[in-house]
């Protein structure tokens, strides 16, 4: 999303998950707002409307333990521009990165601000950003690392959120939690945990229905392909054949330099298995941000980018190699610019601070996926034992695949939530390859699924601009309708109590 765009998410994007494709090849599969940061370029920092506070935060809040008490700084940004005591404070739960990215890309939150006269709070998440407990050390080993977890974000929100109200003596503000991909689950777990701090949950392309066997594990890379598919049938099976042709050439003794010539590498490859990537990410990330507008959140890239890659693709002889019309249409992903001389498909640096994410990953945000043989990559199964052998030979901790749902819940959430929860928005939009694993039907009457045809991921959370499509206004003025009336009954409680 660009700096004149909206939310994160998220983002998003996806950790480090196994899955065996083609053979022995062990591959990365991409987590709700989590991205590939081998990849990513350092963007220049976007100049944002907020302040910058610290708050002293406990390092353990579910043990007693001296070292519990052990205080870390979490940052947080804060916009009062359209606030006054007694108005609503809108919070965004942190994503897995620096939270000014994130503040910077979630414009819909400042589009909303003066209608609401709301307070807007961005938090960032423990142990990314400048939010590191241990600082410099905190990845150093899983003594550290094992407090990086949702339910001590979580906690760490509600202690940060009612020590501000206090300090704003503002006591009776109500608090709206916004968030986008893993930002999105936090916010609605939020709701679902802290009722008492929160009033409602804005959960945007949140994918809380993505573990156990509660969604098809084909559903993510299912969606990938269909995306392509609707764009180009032509341009579908030319990168699902792409696969065969780059093994094919790995097999050769000259292969590794007939590739590094194919990608244009700036240095010689190591291993074919960074083309294998590189492309991968490529079609990934471009559908889950094939937005209706221009946008720079992940790269610089054209409205409907799938589309985009999909016209190079058909725009190229027939003859031409399917691998080389596959790079080309990768390249708008990595090149929209025209900027690059070269490509760098091995190295690089963690431009966002997001590689916390693979220890989430390899605890408790196990979410198991596959490739189908519908899928426009090479078909793939899952297999927890090696997942778990990978974590352990990684951190030497054991994977707890059933916590998220002993924790959260999600099995017959429609049976559950309908009982005791409220004040709920699930937004999504189908062409997010997430959406499968998020909220798509109405629970009840304040439990909400927003859904498009046309969407990616967290598409309403990005800033609105002239050329946002009638579907997309519509759908955020839905949203914001819907938490007017939120705050109406809150206001009507509170003077009638």
């Amino acid at each position: 999303m660009a700096s004149s765009s909206s939310s994160i998410s998220f983002i998003f994007l996806l950790l480090l998950f196994t899955i065996s494709v083609a053979a022995a090849q062990i591959k990365p599969i991409y987590l709700p707002g989590t991205y590939q940061s081998s990849l990513l370029k350092k963007q220049e920092k976007t100049k944002i409307p907020f302040k910058t506070h610290y708050f002293p935060q406990i390092l353990d809040h579910f043990t007693f333990l001296p070292k519990s008490s052990k205080v870390f700084y979490q940052k947080y940004l804060i916009n009062d521009k359209y606030w006054h005591k007694g108005g609503p404070i809108f919070v965004y739960t942190g994503n897995e990165g620096n939270i000014d990215w994130f503040a910077a890309n979630t414009g819909f939150m400042l589009d909303i601000a003066p209608k609401f006269h709301a307070l807007l709070v961005f938090i960032e998440h423990r142990f990314y950003g400048d939010s590191m407990p241990f600082g410099n050390k905190s990845y150093k080993s899983a003594k550290t690392l094992g407090y990086l977890n949702s339910q001590q974000a979580l906690a760490d929100y509600a202690v940060l959120i009612r020590s501000l109200k206090q300090n704003l003596s503002s006591e009776s503000s109500p608090v709206v939690v916004f968030g986008g991909s893993y930002g999105g689950m936090l916010a609605a777990w939020f709701r679902l945990k802290y009722p008492h701090i929160a009033i409602g949950a804005v959960a945007s392309s949140a994918p809380i229905l993505q573990f156990d066997k509660i969604t098809p594990w084909s559903s993510f890379y299912d969606a990938v392909s269909q995306d392509f598919k609707e764009a180009s049938l032509n341009c579908y099976k030319v990168i699902k054949g792409s696969w065969a042709e780059l093994d094919a050439l790995s097999a050769h003794e000259e292969g590794l330099t007939e590739v590094s010539k194919i990608f244009r590498t700036c240095k010689g490859l190591h291993s074919v298995y960074s083309a294998w990537d590189w492309l991968w990410e490529a079609f990934v990330y471009t559908a889950m941000v094939n937005y209706p507008t221009k946008a720079n959140f992940m790269m610089p890239l054209p409205a409907y980018p799938v589309e985009e890659m999909c016209e190079i693709i058909d725009g190229l002889p027939k003859g031409a190699p399917k691998l080389s019309r596959a790079f080309a249409a990768a390249s708008l992903y990595y090149n929209y610019t025209q900027t690059e001389k070269c490509f760098n498909l091995e190295g690089g640096t963690d431009a966002h601070g997001l590689h916390g994410w693979d220890w989430q990953a390899c605890t408790e945000m196990v979410m198991p996926m596959t490739c189908s043989n519908e899928s426009m990559f090479p078909p793939s199964s899952y297999s927890y034992k090696e997942f778990r052998e990978d974590c352990k030979k990684k951190y030497g901790v054991e994977p707890r695949p059933h916590w998220i749902t002993t924790e959260f819940g999600g099995y017959k959430i429609e049976q559950v939530l309908k009982r005791f929860g409220s004040n709920m928005i699930f937004s999504n939009g189908m062409q997010d390859p997430w959406s499968r694993g998020s909220v798509l039907k109405n629970i009840s009457a304040s439990i909400v699924a927003l859904v498009t045809q046309k969407g990616a991921h967290h598409v309403d959370f990005r800033s609105e601009t002239k050329n946002d499509p009638d579907w997309l206004i519509m759908q955020r003025k839905q949203e914001v309708v819907i938490i007017q009336k939120w705050l109406e009954d809150y206001y009507r409680d509170l003077k009638q109590n």
